[in-house]
Formats: structure tokens, sequence, C-alpha cells
């Protein structure tokens, strides 16, 4: 049996959930002060619904690349949720239809409430409160913040141009928990920085981001195998 009851898990679920969840609002604001529609802003949230890969997207936009660049870039941020959905598959058992739903919602945080219980009562629990209670927030602190971001006009005036990035930089900061994925976005960093001069806005950070990808996925099938 577990230690930690249902309730326990809920309660922790929830408070990621708003913790997570009101960071929506920034988002919203940088969404609209970087040239996107309120509606553009909420329907982002609504469709895409990972915060590293939204404030990917603004970020190429803002800096003037196109559409199709920002998207690639989120495409390319939000490509691990697919190696969370395979850990998280046999925890879940979701069928049918129901599996399309469940797929909106495996964010870092809702897999980390699932992948850290003792049964698989209490994956599920921790899975689906965090994540709902996180899509609800996020989407409602999109809204009010898209508002509020659309009424502030200039955002250069306040200085809040810098905040794409600072914000994806928060985002980003905690996954780097090893020596190799630091000198890993460092690379990245230092290759998409050499682009800048010489590459319409948005392909740096593709650029780097691919250099990333590609070099972690070698430095895994060099690693040695652990047996137990």
């Amino acid at each position: 049996m577990s230690a930690v009851s249902d309730r326990q898990v809920i309660t922790d679920s929830l408070g990621v959930g708003v913790g997570v969840g009101l960071y929506g609002v920034s988002f919203g604001a940088l969404a609209t002060t970087s040239g996107l529609t309120v509606a553009q802003a909420c329907v982002l949230s609504l469709l895409a619904f990972t915060g590293a890969s939204q404030f990917a997207f603004i970020g190429v936009v803002a800096a003037g690349g196109t559409p199709t660049a920002g998207a690639l870039t989120a495409v390319l941020l939000g490509a691990r949720n697919t190696f969370y959905g395979i850990t998280l598959a046999p925890l879940l058992r979701v069928r049918g239809l129901r599996r399309l739903a469940t797929a909106h919602l495996v964010i870092d945080e809702s897999t980390a409430m699932a992948v850290t219980r003792d049964s698989v009562r209490q994956s599920r629990i921790g899975f689906f409160w965090t994540g709902v209670s996180i899509f609800l927030i996020w989407n409602l602190m999109t809204l009010v913040g898209a508002v509020a971001g659309n009424a502030i006009g200039d955002p250069k005036a306040i200085g809040l141009d810098a905040a794409v990035a600072a914000a994806f930089l928060g985002l980003l900061w905690p996954r780097l928990d090893t020596p190799a994925t630091r000198w890993l976005a460092l690379l990245a960093a230092v290759v998409a920085l050499g682009l800048v001069p010489s590459t319409p806005a948005g392909t740096p950070i593709i650029v780097g981001g691919l250099l990333a990808v590609v070099v972690g996925m070698q430095f895994l099938k060099a690693a040695p195998e652990v047996t137990e």
C-alpha cells in the first residue's frame, strides 16, 4: 500500500497546476506585445499547450521571423513530448479516442507527477489532475495576459521586448541538470549566435536546436549500457 494517500497526490498535483498555470499570464502578455492578436494567443495556448514551444514561437515571430520558422522551432522543442508519451503509455492505459485527449496533456509537469508515483492508480491521478488543472488555468491566464498585453502597446516602452528570451530561459534552465546537457546547450547557443548575422530570423534557433538533437542522439548511442 502506498505511503502517500490519493488526496495528497491530488493536493500536490493542484499545487503544481496552479503554480505553472498562472505563468500563462506571461505568455499571453508577451504574445500580444509581440504582434499576435488576443484570439491568436488564446488559440495557440489551446492547441499547442506546451510552454517552451509557445515561448519559442513568439520569440521567433517577435524577432522578425516567419510564422513557419516559429512553428518549426516550436515543433522541434515539443518533440520531447513524444518520448514522454512512450513512458506514460503503460501507466495511463488509455484506449480509443481518449488517447487523443490524453496526449494533449502530456507535458513536463504532468509526466513528472505521474512517473514518480508508487502505483499505477496514483500515476493516473497525478497525471490527470496535474494536466487538466494546468490546461484550464494556463488558458484562462493566457486570455488575461493577452488582454493586458494588448493594452500595453509598444513593449519596448517598458522593456518587455527582452522578456520573451528571459521567459524561455527560465523554462529551459531547470532542464539543464547535468554537465552534458549544459555543454550541449552551450554548443547549440554558440552555433545559433554565429548564424544570427547571416541568416533570417528564426533560422539560428532551428539550426542550433537540430544540432543539439543530433549530437544528443549520438551521445546516447555512444553511452555504455547499464546492466543490473
